[in-house]
C-alpha cells in the first residue's frame, strides 16, 4: 500500500531529489520552458507553482521562501516578474506538453512551460 507516500522519488535519495528539483525550477524560471522526462515534469509542477503563488503575495516571507528554494538571485528576480504577470491568475501557471519518445529513449519526454 502507498499510504502517505505521495511524492515522486525519481530514483534518488532525498538530497539528490531536492537538488534536482531546485535545478529544474531555476532552469524553468529563467528560460520559461524546459524539456525533461514526464515524471520530472510532473514532480516539478507543484514545486514551481507554489513558488509563484508565494511570490505573488510580495511579502518578505515569500521572498525568503524563493531565496531558500532557488538559491539564485537571477532566478528570484525573474520569479518576481512572473508573479506580476500572473497577478490575476488563481493558479495553473504551467502546462506540460507530452512529446512522446525522442530518439532511442525508453521513457516519455515532456515540455513544461509557463502559460502565456
Amino acid at each position: 500500500m502507498r499510504h502517505h507516500d505521495k511524492n515522486r522519488k525519481l530514483g534518488r535519495e532525498k538530497g539528490q531529489r531536492v537538488a534536482l528539483l531546485r535545478s529544474l525550477a531555476r532552469s524553468l524560471i529563467l528560460h520559461e520552458g524546459i524539456t525533461t522526462t514526464e515524471a520530472k515534469a510532473k514532480a516539478l509542477r507543484p514545486f514551481v507553482e507554489r513558488l509563484v503563488t508565494s511570490s505573488k503575495k510580495g511579502t518578505l516571507a515569500g521572498r525568503r521562501i524563493a531565496a531558500t528554494r532557488l538559491a539564485s538571485g537571477e532566478a528570484e528576480r525573474k520569479l518576481r516578474e512572473l508573479a506580476t504577470r500572473y497577478e490575476k491568475r488563481a493558479g495553473g501557471y504551467t502546462r506540460i506538453v507530452r512529446l512522446g519518445r525522442v530518439g532511442k529513449r525508453v521513457g516519455e519526454m515532456s515540455r513544461i512551460e509557463f502559460v502565456k
